[in-house]
């Protein structure tokens, strides 16, 4: 597959540079496409599936897909109003304005700008009360031509999608035989501080893939492979007998950690991803 580049999210763990690949190993048979952790949907849009589900369990984050499917001009329009705004206040004042919106009634509408303009496009919330503290990143966020150019493009690249806001597990629990299943879930190691991260448990999940592929429906796993982290090397056991083949996908440099270092070199901070597949 060919790589597709044009970023409509930022999104922490985003797939975009490597969708291609890890998409290489999707079987052509599908009957539904289905991503239960659908973050910023990078694997559905370089996949292109004639039929899919998107589905996550943060409402926010689901009415910006939602509104790309039913209602793209109004997508452009919610990005290009709070463009304007942080210009016309400038930097960071029209930032901290739109989180201030946003934290005193999380939406899609202000998350869509703060996620392409937080420091180093990693959305992060607090774990108490969901409180999303990402500063303002030190870039300039796209214009609004730039954005609606891609609302087209990640409009054509998705038709085939509906777009739910579920539970993983209840997404698992509608899939049949023949479907994929694609998960992406929150990184044990270095994903506590994002939203859905902190309740998530992954021997759960590990249940929900055996069931789903006895029932014929395949499932390929992003998961934390072999990440260096400083010292500290981050390891997962996996169960037996669920998963057929296993790859690893090298994502190059860890943004998360480029977030807690501040912006220092990262020489030593490659991500590697496993990617387990049932069959």
């Amino acid at each position: 597959m060919r790589p597709f580049k044009t970023q409509l999210l930022k999104w922490i763990g985003n797939k975009q540079r490597f969708a291609h690949e890890i998409a290489s190993f999707f079987p052509r048979d599908i009957r539904v496409y289905r991503e239960p952790f659908l973050g910023s949907g990078a694997i559905l849009a370089a996949f292109q599936p004639p039929k899919a589900v998107g589905s996550d369990v943060f409402k926010p984050l689901m009415d910006i897909w939602q509104m790309l499917r039913n209602n793209p001009a109004t997508l452009v329009e919610w990005y290009r109003s709070r463009y304007d705004r942080f210009h016309k206040l400038g930097r960071p004042e029209g930032y901290e304005a739109i989180k201030a919106d946003y934290n005193a009634s999380p939406n899609g509408a202000d998350l869509l700008f703060l996620c392409r303009s937080c420091y180093g496009g990693v959305v992060r919330f607090r774990k108490a009360d969901g409180y999303m503290s990402t500063p303002c990143g030190i870039h300039d966020p796209i214009s609004s031509m730039s954005f609606a150019e891609r609302v087209d493009i990640w409009r054509r690249r998705t038709s085939g999608a509906d777009f739910v806001c579920l539970d993983y597990r209840e997404a698992f629990a509608s899939s049949r035989e023949k479907d994929l299943i694609y998960c992406d879930p929150p990184y044990a190691d270095c994903q506590n501080i994002l939203y859905g991260g902190q309740n998530f448990n992954l021997a759960s999940l590990f249940q929900e893939i055996a069931e789903a592929k006895n029932r014929g429906v395949r499932i390929a796993l992003s998961i934390d492979g072999t990440k260096k982290s400083g010292n500290h090397i981050c390891k997962l056991e996996i169960p037996e007998g669920i998963f057929e083949r296993e790859v690893f996908v090298n994502c190059g440099r860890s943004m998360l950690r480029r977030f807690q270092l501040l912006g220092e070199t990262l020489e030593d901070e490659i991500v590697h991803d496993r990617l387990l597949l049932t069959y």
